[in-house]
């Protein structure tokens, strides 16, 4: 396929090019132009907060492609700008959302069909919205984006909503956190019990998702995690002793009643990333229904692969993760896990 990546530098985005260029599809990407990429790529440089000079590169380019992937984050206009820009000259426009576009609550088992929350295409835009707070909330601009998109491709639109996403260069910190904590070793705050189950997707298998969908014009809205009950806490914990750590002082997980550790001052997700507890909030994260995906073709590697490989790459970075600036630090402080543990 001829394929066009916005961005195209990190995580999801670095994951699309290294997917697409192994599959031998012809692959342009545009993006600002501050990171190298590999020597097969086409590269288009423009800012795309800048609609006129993205139209101007666009234009100069000249091309034609059959796919446009795109996993912007930020802004729903920009997204809105894009699109237009690129609807004449692109048969299919992709972009990876995220499931937290879903309004509250969100059921065990809901799927594609749930209600989505209230967002606006012109979200973000300066000249429209200066005063307004909530353009910066990040299911808010997703949303906006998947609005713009469907305005600018109607039919020819396909929007993959993730929800957590782990693998080799993730540059949120969730899983770094866990292996470089059990790489020190010792008693390991583990909350809730080890069956409890988990979904996320491996970046590398998003990415075959995705150009899988393109290559078949897989148009529509898919959820992509693994299936409800696949993975479980245990297993990815587990997998992390395992691959990081040290034979003189191992890991050893104290699992502890999630009550507990709530009433510990433990923030779910961010100190103990990954972990929500059971209720609504683990329901609208971990217990979807993803069997439209499934049937697309999805598949999601075993999670001893997903985290031995994290383990590789971090090690090969110093140890030390990349960290977006615009999301919070993840990780419990280890004074604080030692005072737990100590009280329990």
């Amino acid at each position: 396929m001829r394929v066009l990546i916005l961005g195209g530098t990190e995580f999801v985005g670095r994951a699309l090019i290294d997917a697409a260029v192994t599959r031998g599809d012809e692959v342009t990407v545009l993006n600002r132009g501050t990171h190298s990429l590999d020597h097969r790529v086409r590269q288009l440089i423009a800012d795309r907060r800048d609609a006129d000079a993205v139209d101007r590169v666009i234009r100069d380019a000249a091309g034609r492609w059959d796919v446009v992937l795109d996993t912007w984050s930020w802004e729903a206009y920009v997204v809105r700008d894009a699109a237009r820009i690129l609807q004449p000259v692109a048969d299919h426009y992709l972009y990876v959302s995220t499931r937290s576009v879903y309004a509250d609550p969100l059921l065990p088992g809901s799927d594609e069909s749930a209600s989505t929350i209230d967002a606006s295409a012109d979200d973000g835009d300066p000249s429209m919205q200066p005063s307004r707070d909530a353009v910066r909330d990040y299911a808010q601009m997703k949303r906006g984006a998947e609005i713009a998109i469907l305005a600018a491709f109607g039919h020819r639109a396909t929007l993959v909503r993730p929800g957590l996403i782990l693998g080799p260069h993730e540059n949120i910190g969730r899983l770094p956190w866990w292996l470089s904590r059990m790489a020190r070793g010792g008693e390991v705050l583990a909350p809730g019990r080890p069956e409890f189950g988990i979904q996320y997707v491996d970046a590398r298998d998003l990415a075959d998702f995705i150009l899988l969908l393109a290559e078949r014009r897989g148009f529509g809205v898919f959820d992509a995690v693994s299936p409800a009950g696949q993975f479980t806490l245990g297993q990815l914990l587990a997998a992390c002793a395992a691959v990081a750590g040290s034979p003189e002082d191992p890991p050893r997980l104290h699992w502890t009643p999630e009550e507990q550790v709530l009433e510990a001052g433990v923030q779910p997700w961010i100190e103990l990333p990954v972990w929500l507890p059971q209720g609504v909030d683990h329901a609208a994260m971990h217990e979807s229904d993803v069997s439209k995906a499934v049937s697309a073709g999805l598949r999601c590697r075993p999670v001893v692969e997903t985290v031995a490989d994290t383990w590789t790459w971090l090690r090969s970075i110093g140890g030390v993760a990349p960290q977006r600036a615009d999301r919070p630090v993840i990780g419990l402080d280890p004074a604080e896990e030692e005072a737990i543990l100590g009280g329990l």
